[in-house]
């Protein structure tokens, strides 16, 4: 498991760790020189997901299933989530700085997301779908919740062509160091 408090301490500076494979036993950091950022007001809310929202296709709900989502946003051909991020993040949720979104329907968890809380900031680690949409239906809910909770920035990582056509955008990394800096003086709570 990685240290806590070193985990923590790299977030607070912008970095995060990853794992080159599932079986691989180690992690590297990485701090990228341009970063995803998806501002909380610039959150593209399609008409197609705003319909399907009001339709409560899905039952959203926050922290109920917090090793579920990470094993499933693991479950895939290519992953860098190993057994000691795992760990790690679920020590994490277990002392209040990790939380989860979950999409369910009545066959069970379709899709969410997880990510790491400091000050204002949430950093988003990773999303999955098992049914068209959920992930996004997921993030719909953590923006919502961000905003409501008091939170000023949502760290994407990277930016993929998925997060820019729902408002991320990317940024280089001073501003964001800076945008950071501001949003772990925050007092918010998830």
């Amino acid at each position: 498991m990685i240290d806590p408090v070193l985990l923590l301490t790299a977030y607070a500076r912008g970095i995060f760790p990853m794992a080159e494979t599932a079986r691989d036993k180690d992690v590297y950091w990485v701090e990228p020189k341009n970063r995803g950022v998806l501002p909380l007001d610039g959150f593209h809310c399609s008409h197609s997901l705003a319909r399907l929202i009001r339709k409560g296709v899905f039952t959203v709900s926050f922290d109920t299933d917090f090793k579920g989502v990470m094993e499933a946003c693991a479950d895939r051909s290519e992953t860098w989530i190993n057994r000691e991020i795992v760990d790690s993040y679920c020590f994490l949720f277990e002392h209040g700085y990790a939380h989860s979104v979950e999409c369910r329907d009545e066959e069970g968890l379709q899709g969410g997301l997880y990510g790491v809380s400091l000050g204002g900031a949430f950093f988003g680690e990773s999303m999955f779908h098992r049914k068209t949409n959920a992930s996004k239906v997921a993030l719909a809910a953590l923006v919502d919740r961000l905003i409501s909770k008091g939170f000023v920035l949502l760290d994407t990582q990277f930016l993929t062509p998925h997060l820019a056509s729902l408002g991320g955008i990317e940024m280089p990394q001073k501003k964001y160091l800076n945008l950071l800096r501001q949003a772990l003086t925050v007092k918010a709570s998830f």
